[in-house]
């Protein structure tokens, strides 16, 4: 089996994580190949003196990978994606901060969950992406185009709101005087939207969410969409640019700019532990408060 690990360092929470790893895999004689810039960080701290092959980019990680394993939280897996992008390698979030949604295995029993890995006792769960382009074409958005969790716009370097036409499939649907304007998968549904007040989709809903944020216009509500309808934005307002932001990667788009965006035509596999499921976490973040039954 050959893994790829990438991960972030974060002071008392991820060294014995990283040991757990390390140990096991070396332990069971998986092969693995390691982000370099996060190996030559454990390595600095010391957490792991061994040399181990590396990768840089997605161009490196080929379908000779069985699993990419993610050690941080949320925000580390959706870099991880990044790398793995049409690829089709499975990611594995492995929990070292709070409790998330998508890196859902927590570090106690790190042992027990991954002797499942290489046992390929797990399910795998596909999750949407969405594409984005920009007519005038920008150079920030050609290479990473994609998002995991959500594309939002929203003002830049003003207390003014903007103006954010948006079309469904070429038809109308409304003019957003707000802050902003998120459009969320199913996976991202539980974070910046959920936060503007969107609804909660389980990953495998063939739906997308509109939500605006912070709206002037009073009646203007969350919507959920067909994940195959292509949305169009014309944003205008008082400053020549606003902010278009693809997960965490955001970067200056001109006024009147059209931004289309829709499904892309490949999906992010999820590694799903049995008992570390979405709806688990579903249940001790939000819902009913922790879980008492596993």
């Amino acid at each position: 089996m050959k893994i790829a690990i990438y991960g972030q360092y974060y002071q008392n929470s991820t060294e014995p994580i990283i040991k757990d790893i390390f140990t096991f895999f070396n332990r069971n004689n998986i092969e693995i190949v390691i982000e370099s810039k996060f190996l030559a960080l454990i390595q600095e701290k010391k957490i792991i003196e061994k040399e181990y092959k590396t990768f840089c980019s997605h161009t490196e990680l080929n379908s000779s990978f069985d699993m990419l394993l993610s050690i941080g939280g949320d925000g580390t897996i959706l870099r991880a994606a990044t790398l793995v992008r049409d690829s089709g390698i499975p990611i594995l979030g492995i929990n070292a901060g709070r409790l998330g949604f998508l890196a859902t295995v927590q570090k106690e029993n790190i042992d027990k969950f991954l002797q499942i890995v290489i046992d390929k006792k797990y399910t795998l769960s596909k999750r949407t992406l969405l594409s984005l382009t920009s007519t005038p074409e920008n150079e920030a958005l050609n290479d990473i185009n994609f998002a995991m969790n959500e594309v939002s716009v929203s003002r830049k370097d003003t207390t003014s709101m903007i103006t954010i036409e948006t079309y469904l499939n070429g038809e109308i649907l409304n003019s957003y005087w707000a802050d902003g304007l998120i459009i969320s998968t199913p996976t991202g549904s539980t974070g910046y939207s959920l936060s503007c007040g969107g609804p909660i989709l389980t990953p495998d809903v063939k739906s997308l969410v509109i939500t605006p944020i912070a709206p002037h216009n009073l009646n203007a509500r969350p919507l959920v969409i067909p994940d195959e309808t292509e949305i169009m934005l014309k944003v205008s307002g008082r400053e020549e640019n606003y902010l278009v932001s693809l997960d965490s990667r955001i970067t200056s788009v001109g006024n009147e700019s059209i931004l289309t965006i829709k499904k892309t035509p490949f999906q992010i596999n999820m590694v799903e532990i049995p008992n570390e499921t979405f709806l688990k976490t579903l249940r001790s973040k939000l819902l009913w408060g922790e879980d008492k039954r596993n």
